[in-house]
């Protein structure tokens, strides 16, 4: 399974505005957010199609499996732009992966951890674009906010019935936002690599 996750095509002439993006080697709630990247994709694999924030159009299901102090927003299967609104709760940290990529075994493979921890880390050496902005504020140096999982993991951690998807490894390009001020906000966020492109549109309204 490979989740890329929104391409932010709109220009913007603004100057880049970092107050609510959280530096990538700052821990939240007692965890890394390499480690949040893990949670995000068992979260994001615990979903049949049809219920999954990642395949919705709307973002109806933007609520669904929230837990914590963290609220993860989706990208999208495939390329076309997604226009999202979801109602957040005040005070939760909102993270997100710009384009990302899992492995795991398929189809009766034996893989090794080393094995697809080097696959994820080469498939997203390089991005030919990285864009994130807020409410019309372009943040800049995106590279900086690589994260890969530091372990390999159960993929399926959270399926219903369990399902063990053993070993996965991912990597890929993360904001953490400090928690919003109540209102509407506006989210673009997404990136290139290789051929997976993403685009996703959020309007949030903070309660």
């Amino acid at each position: 399974m490979v989740v890329a996750i929104a391409i932010g095509t709109t220009v913007l002439n603004c100057a880049a505005d970092e107050r609510n993006v959280v530096p990538p080697g700052k821990p939240i709630d007692g965890r890394y957010q390499a480690d949040w990247s893990q949670a995000w994709w068992q979260w994001a694999a615990s979903f049949d199609y049809s219920d999954s924030p990642v395949a919705d159009a709307t973002g109806a299901k933007c609520h669904l499996k929230q837990d914590g102090a963290v609220w993860f927003l989706a990208g999208t299967y495939g390329t076309r732009r997604t226009t999202r609104t979801c109602t957040v709760p005040r005070g939760k940290y909102l993270f997100f992966p710009l384009i990302n990529y899992v492995v795991f075994p398929r189809d009766g493979e034996t893989n090794t951890c080393a094995s697809v921890r080097n696959t994820a880390r080469a498939v997203t050496d390089q991005p030919s674009s990285l864009v994130f902005d807020l409410d019309g504020h372009r943040t800049e140096d995106l590279a900086k906010h690589r994260q890969w999982t530091r372990d390999c993991f159960d993929l399926g951690a959270l399926t219903q019935p369990k399902q063990s998807v053993f070993p996965a490894a991912a990597n890929g390009y993360y904001v953490m936002l400090e928690p919003l001020g109540p209102g509407k906000h506006v989210l673009n966020f997404g990136g290139v690599l290789g051929n997976m492109s993403q685009a996703v549109t959020y309007t949030l309204i903070v309660e």
